[in-house]
């Protein structure tokens, strides 16, 4: 199953990347005169985050947990020198609720982590992904 995205080269070091389904990004570099969108390394733990968070919140659904909220953040250590890759990444979920069971939190956090995100099992090897995750009881 082929996908294809595209990149334009706006100004300066500023591009927009679109997806196969025309969804749009803006990339750019930090510095003061570009910093309009996000740089392409952070992007890439944004998508970590965004696909583990899909799989967390579809496999708590699908066990019937009370799901109210959930924030996911990925912090990662890059290298000091060119091409400055990521050795570590850790996520940590604060995953909000009414009555979760922490089973089916772990379960779904690890499934997404080892079976189904594709960002992951795509990092898998390469950096070193830890997590941890707090839930929290909604009233």
């Amino acid at each position: 199953m082929a996908k294809t995205v595209r990149v334009r080269w706006v100004e300066k070091r500023q591009f927009v990347g679109t997806d196969s389904s025309k969804h749009t990004v803006v990339m750019s570099s930090q510095d003061e005169e570009n910093g309009t969108g996000i740089s392409p390394s952070q992007l890439l733990m944004v998508a970590l985050g965004g696909c583990t968070a899909y799989d967390v919140v579809d496999i708590l659904q699908k066990k019937r947990q009370q799901l109210t909220g959930l924030e996911v953040t990925v912090t990662g250590e890059q290298e000091p020198d060119p091409p400055w890759t990521y050795r570590k990444i850790h996520i940590q979920y604060v995953v909000r609720g009414k009555g979760l069971r922490d089973k089916a939190v772990h379960d779904a956090i690890e499934l997404s982590e080892q079976k189904y995100c594709s960002v992951a099992a795509t990092l898998r090897g390469a950096v070193e992904v830890t997590y941890d995750y707090t839930m929290v009881e909604d009233e």
